[in-house]
């Protein structure tokens, strides 16, 4: 294991401190007071800078994380507010989203409101607003490797409607600010049923300032509203008064043996007292991930980048059903989606 700029084996890391807890490691943490009341939530720390913190009470969600102490994620003002708030109506997850680095949008809708036939879609679903049942919070050596994983399980389900489960893992370990994303969405009911899925990873201040600068893994790029002209996509800028959002849609992907990569390079991040370059590097499998959303919001107080891979658009599922692309699962069938982070000081 590589840790402080050398390599050690884990009886030589175990001789210098009293338990793992001083350098690193998982702590299971519920919050007390106000509307984030009852909201369980795990601190994953590297010991190699990043640190972050799994929402249990928020589908295996990640809330704030950070880089030496330093924020990376942008965080909404509603705060790690329990899913108990949410009333489920057309644009009522604007009020209950926590923002920090991934909401889970899905798993049947995705994007704007609708009806369809008789079933009333909100924006972006349920399952960022669905409490998960925890199937483990373990940290154990491999040989001289320090392993940390999170592992979790949501239903979306209704009587008459659909049964669908996501099981997360989170993986990192001690030394490496990597974080693995290894989800299993499946169709526990016997019928099929529409699929949408989109990873709404959020980056704010002071990774994000006018210095910024993006690096997106597509050829080809068209903006939702077919107003905007796509240029800017790769420019930050700083926070405006009154700016509208816009929308990019990423596609033909340029891949490595079916992965894709979007990078965030801050020239000067603030790490302690120092001013470093920072890049952090996301990545997915477009085999079921084959789209990229980018959602583009530097707005004052709404200042935030949003990374977005998806297997859908965000016009909601009529629309997509209507372009025809909307996915399926069928009855018993499942579906897996794999994601990489990584935080690197150049």
């Amino acid at each position: 294991m590589k840790l402080y700029g050398k390599m050690w084996t884990r009886r030589e890391i175990e001789r210098h401190i009293g338990r793992i807890d001083q350098i690193g490691g998982l702590k299971h943490y519920r919050l007390q007071t106000g509307s984030g009341r009852d909201v369980d939530q795990i601190q994953v720390r590297t010991g190699a800078g990043l640190s972050y913190y799994v929402n249990v009470s928020r589908g295996m969600d990640i809330s704030l994380a950070e880089y030496c102490g330093t924020p990376l994620t942008w965080q909404s003002p509603n705060g790690d507010i329990h899913p108990s708030f949410w009333k489920a109506g057309k644009t009522d997850w604007l009020e209950t989203a926590v923002g920090g680095l991934l909401m889970t949008c899905g798993l049947t809708q995705v994007g704007s409101p609708c009806q369809d036939v008789d079933e009333e879609l909100s924006l972006h679903g349920d399952a960022h607003q669905l409490a998960a049942k925890l199937l483990q919070c373990e940290g154990e050596w491999i040989d001289d490797d320090y392993s940390m994983t999170t592992k979790g399980r949501i239903r979306q389900s209704r009587i008459f409607g659909e049964n669908i489960t996501l099981t997360r893992t989170l993986h990192s370990k001690l030394g490496e600010n990597t974080i693995l994303i290894n989800d299993i969405v499946r169709n526990d009911g016997f019928q099929r049923t529409p699929h949408m899925l989109l990873y709404h990873f959020n980056f704010g201040f002071p990774l994000l300032t006018e210095k910024t600068q993006l690096q997106l893994p597509s050829k080809k790029v068209t903006v939702r509203d077919q107003v905007t002209q796509p240029d800017g996509y790769n420019r930050w800028q700083k926070p405006g008064k009154d700016f509208s959002e816009i929308v990019y849609y990423h596609e033909d992907m340029v891949t490595l043996d079916d992965w894709a990569e979007a990078t965030i390079h801050q020239p000067e991040f603030p790490v302690g007292n120092e001013i470093k370059p920072l890049t952090v590097r996301l990545a997915w499998d477009t085999k079921t991930l084959p789209g990229l959303v980018q959602w583009k919001m530097p707005g004052e107080g709404t200042y935030v980048l949003g990374i977005e891979p998806a297997n859908c658009h965000v016009e909601g599922r009529i629309a997509e059903r209507e372009m025809g692309t909307l996915h399926y699962l069928e009855a018993g069938e499942s579906k897996s989606y794999h994601l990489v982070l990584e935080v690197v000081e150049q």
